[in-house]
């Protein structure tokens, strides 16, 4: 993981319900901090802070919370945004203990030989899907890292695939993810407009199949009222 500590100050928090409206609109967000089964502790902090320790931190990275009197080690939980403005407007962590392991996801990408930016499959015109962009891992907070990797190297030709066996996995650090899961695969671009294809036309025969009516079965009028279509 980073080497750098993450450090956030909150203030505690009284307001709440529907007058947290105010608070964002002071350029604050409320918070909230679940702490092994305790009771749960309502703090706010600025905006801009909020912000920018979510996006270093995303879920995985372990951030030391000063609330009042009061220091937690923490994980982000939940973030909660406003869709149209992509505002955040609402964050629950959860503490942790320094010493105990914790389950999380953690991203996972390739890695290259010095000087490629991309997979041999790639360089030769393929296509590499990605399943999987992230893992679930369990370990103690000091020891999640900040991403996991895998070879890249190894996506050559069509059909050449990458599982989760595959990723390197630090010491300290237990994966969850199942070993089978297929992270990333490498297709031309016609068997993937085939399979979509083929895809769509399971689809439209599901619908088809789904739209026409039973055998002997009466289909109710579309303008009937619903009460009297069910019976009620």
């Amino acid at each position: 993981m980073s080497e750098d500590t993450m450090h956030l100050e909150l203030e505690p928090r009284t307001v709440t319900g529907k007058a947290v409206k105010r608070l964002r609109q002071a350029g604050y967000v409320p918070a909230v901090i679940h702490d092994h089964g305790k009771e749960s502790v309502v703090v706010q902090g600025p905006y801009l802070a909020m912000r920018q320790i979510y996006q270093k931190a995303g879920k995985h990275h372990p951030v030391s919370l000063k609330a009042g009197s009061h220091t937690y080690t923490a994980l982000i939980k939940t973030v909660t945004f406003e869709p149209k403005k992509n505002q955040m407007t609402h964050i629950v962590f959860n503490a942790v203990k320094r010493n105990q392991k914790v389950e999380t996801e953690v991203p996972v990408r390739p890695r290259y030989a010095e000087g490629n930016e991309a997979s041999p499959a790639e360089r030769a015109g393929l296509i590499v899907l990605t399943q999987l962009d992230s893992v679930k891992i369990r370990a103690v907070p000091d020891k999640i890292p900040d991403v996991l990797e895998y070879d890249g190297e190894v996506l050559v030709k069509e059909g050449d695939q990458v599982t989760v066996a595959q990723v390197v996995v630090p010491d300290g650090v237990e994966m969850l993810t199942e070993a089978e899961h297929p992270i990333a695969t490498a297709e031309t671009t016609a068997s993937l407009q085939a399979a979509n294809e083929g895809a769509g036309g399971a689809a439209e025969k599901e619908i088809e199949t789904a739209a026409a009516p039973e055998e002997g079965a009466v289909e109710t009028p579309t303008d009937e009222p619903a009460e009297l279509a069910t019976g009620k």
